[in-house]
C-alpha cells in the first residue's frame, strides 16, 4: 500500500473490501442524490402496499395491528404498530416541516410580505378551492367530515415531477413550489389541530406548557445539542396526545423553537480553525482533544441547529419515515372501495379537489395576485409555469392520506378516500408530466 494510499483511508482496513463497498455504495449514493428518488421510492413503497393489501391482506393486517408497548411499574403503554407509525414516526416528519416553515420566514421566502405574497397567494387559493369543490359536493353526506383531505401537496412527488422535467422548468418556478408547500403544510397543521382532534384535556395541556418551558429554558441556557431536547419534546408529544390534539403538531412546535441564527458562522469557524491550529500540541494528547473539541464545535456550529437538523433528517424522512408511513396507510383492498351512493360523492369530490381545485386555485389566485399588483412574479415566473407549479401541487398523497386517517374510521369511506387520493394524485402527476413535456415555461409564456 503506498503512502498516499495510507493518507486516504482509516488505518486497519483492507483494500478488496474496501473497493467492493465502494462498488456496491455508488450506484446506490447516485440514486439518492437525484432529488426526484424520493418520490420514486414513496411510489414503490405505495405499490408495495397495495399489493401486500390485496394478495396477502391477513398479514398486512396483522402487521400493523401488532400491539407493541411497554411497562414501568404500575404505568403501561401498548398501542399497535399503525398508531407508532401515524403518530409516532410521522412526528419527526412534522418536525423538519416545523424547522422548514421557522427557516423560511428567517430569511427565506417568507421572510418578507413582498417574498411571500405570490406562494401565499397561490397556497390560499390551492386550499380553499379544493376544499369548497369537495364541500359542495358532499354536503350533507357521508363523506362531509374529508372536506380537508383534497387540500394537501406532497412536496417530495411535487418537486419530483419539476425534476424529472429539468431544464424546461426555471428555477424560480421550483422556488415557488416549495414556499407555497410550506405554507401549504401550515395550512394543514392549523387544520389537522383545529377540525380533527379531539376534545381538549386541561392535564395534557399542563404537560405541553411543561415541556415548552423546558425547552425554552434550555434555549436561554444556551444549550445546542439535539439529544437535549428529546426528553422535553417527549413531554410536549405525551402532553398533545393525553390533551386530544393529534400529538405530531408537537414536531411542528420543536421545529418552530429551534435555533435559527448560527453561532460560530462561516468567519467564525475559519477564524477559530486558523487560531487552533497555529498553536495545535504535538506532545500533549489532552491539549489535542481540548483544540480538536474547540474546532469541532465551531465546524458545527457554522451553520444554525434549524439548517443542522435539516441536513441530518431530511435523507430519514424523504427514504425512510415517509416511504413506512405510505406502507402502512397506502395499502387499501381494492374490493372494500365503494363507488356507488355518499361513497361515489367521496370519491368525485377527492378526485375533482386535487387534479382540478388544486391547480386552478393555485393559478388563479396568484395569477389574479400578480394582475392587482399584491404580489410580484417575475419574468421567470411564466403563466405557463404558473399552471404547472399548479398541476403538480394536485398530488395530495402524504399528507392527504394522512388527513383522510383522521377523518375517517376504518372502513369503506376510508378505502375510499384512499382510492380517490390515489386516483387524484396520479392524474395530477400524469397531467403534469404530460403539460410539462409539450408546453415551454420560459419567458414570454
Amino acid at each position: 500500500m503506498s503512502t498516499s494510499d495510507q493518507a486516504s483511508h482509516p488505518p486497519e482496513t483492507w483494500a478488496p473490501v474496501r473497493r467492493a463497498a465502494a462498488a456496491i455504495a455508488s450506484p446506490i449514493q447516485r440514486i439518492l442524490a437525484v432529488e426526484a428518488a424520493s418520490g420514486l421510492v414513496l411510489l414503490a413503497a405505495t405499490v408495495a402496499a397495495l399489493v401486500w393489501a390485496n394478495v396477502w391482506t391477513a398479514s398486512y393486517d396483522q402487521l400493523w395491528h401488532t400491539p407493541i408497548g411497554g411497562r414501568i411499574g404500575p404505568w403501561a403503554v401498548e398501542r399497535p404498530l399503525h398508531f407508532w407509525v401515524n403518530d409516532g414516526l410521522m412526528t419527526v416528519f412534522f418536525l423538519v416541516v416545523g424547522l422548514e416553515i421557522r427557516r423560511e420566514i428567517f430569511e427565506g421566502e417568507l421572510a418578507s410580505l413582498r417574498k411571500a405574497a405570490l406562494p401565499l397567494a397561490a397556497a390560499i387559493g390551492g386550499m380553499l378551492v379544493p376544499a369548497i369543490i369537495f364541500a359542495a359536493l358532499n354536503a350533507g353526506r357521508d363523506g362531509a367530515a374529508g372536506w380537508a383531505v383534497p387540500m394537501a401537496t406532497d412536496i417530495a412527488f411535487a418537486v419530483g415531477i419539476l425534476t424529472l422535467l429539468g431544464s424546461r422548468v426555471s428555477p424560480a418556478l421550483r422556488v415557488l413550489l416549495l414556499a407555497l408547500a410550506v405554507i401549504d403544510d401550515i395550512g394543514a397543521i392549523i387544520v389537522i389541530a383545529v377540525f380533527y382532534s379531539a376534545g381538549i384535556a386541561l392535564e395534557g395541556i399542563a404537560l405541553v406548557a411543561a415541556g415548552g418551558a423546558l425547552v425554552l429554558t434550555f434555549r436561554a441556557a444556551g444549550v445546542r445539542g439535539p439529544l437535549h431536547y428529546v426528553a422535553p419534546g417527549a413531554v410536549v408529544w405525551v402532553g398533545l396526545l393525553v390533551s386530544g390534539i393529534h400529538p405530531t403538531i408537537g414536531g411542528v412546535m420543536l421545529g418552530m423553537l429551534t435555533p435559527v441564527r448560527p453561532w460560530f458562522g462561516p468567519s467564525g469557524l475559519a477564524a477559530t480553525m486558523q487560531s487552533q491550529l497555529d498553536r495545535l500540541p504535538a506532545e500533549d494528547p489532552s491539549a489535542l482533544r481540548s483544540s480538536l473539541d474547540r474546532i469541532n464545535e465551531a465546524r458545527r456550529e457554522a451553520v444554525s441547529p434549524v439548517e443542522r437538523l435539516i441536513h441530518a433528517l431530511h435523507p430519514w424522512v424523504a427514504f425512510v419515515v415517509m416511504p413506512v408511513f405510505a406502507l402502512a396507510n397506502a395499502g387499501m383492498v381494492l374490493g372494500g372501495a365503494s363507488l356507488s351512493g355518499d361513497s361515489l360523492w367521496l370519491f368525485i369530490g377527492i378526485v375533482a379537489g386535487l387534479a382540478l381545485g388544486k391547480p386552478l386555485g393555485i393559478a388563479a389566485f396568484s395569477l389574479g395576485a400578480s394582475t392587482l399588483n399584491l404580489a410580484a412574479r417575475t419574468e421567470d415566473v411564466t403563466k405557463r409555469g404558473v399552471i404547472l407549479v399548479g398541476l403538480a401541487g394536485g398530488i395530495g398523497f402524504t399528507m392527504s392520506l394522512f388527513i383522510a386517517q383522521l377523518a375517517f374510521p376504518p372502513g369503506p369511506l376510508l378505502d375510499t378516500a384512499k382510492l380517490a387520493i390515489l386516483v387524484g394524485s396520479g392524474l395530477s402527476i400524469a397531467i403534469g408530466l404530460g403539460y410539462g413535456l409539450l408546453v415551454r415555461h420560459d419567458r414570454g409564456g
